[in-house]
């Protein structure tokens, strides 16, 4: 993995939770969308056969001078493309649980028998 940043934003990074390589994307020009994609390369035939309507597939274009690039896979993409093709990341971690709420106060302890301050 080496976590370069192509131009087209896309890069090749891990799933902070389950450590899994992904690929990750701003997709889109007006209204983009945040893709995490399982960085597993399969033919065209296999990743349509393994989308859902929560997972997407998604065409993956790796070029000389532009980088990886992931391109939105519509109806009329065609069903013998060339290019690889990867599938929304569906992290498999347990969920971490929510981080208790911080307080601004520091509690400051002086010796045995005196009264604690709260800073």
């Amino acid at each position: 993995m080496t976590g370069r940043r192509s131009s087209s934003g896309a890069r090749r990074t891990r799933c902070p939770r389950c450590g899994r390589p992904v690929i990750t994307q701003l997709v889109g020009r007006r209204a983009a969308l945040a893709v995490v994609a399982d960085d597993e390369p399969m033919p065209t035939a296999r990743a349509a056969g393994r989308t859902t309507p929560d997972r997407l597939a998604w065409c993956l274009r790796d070029g000389p001078f532009a980088g990886i690039d992931l391109r939105w896979v519509y109806r009329s993409h065609p069903p013998d493309c060339p290019h690889p093709h990867v599938l929304d990341h569906q992290c498999t971690a347990p969920l971490r649980p929510p981080a208790g709420p911080r307080s601004s106060h520091k509690h400051l302890a002086g010796p045995p028998g005196q009264i604690a301050l709260d800073v």
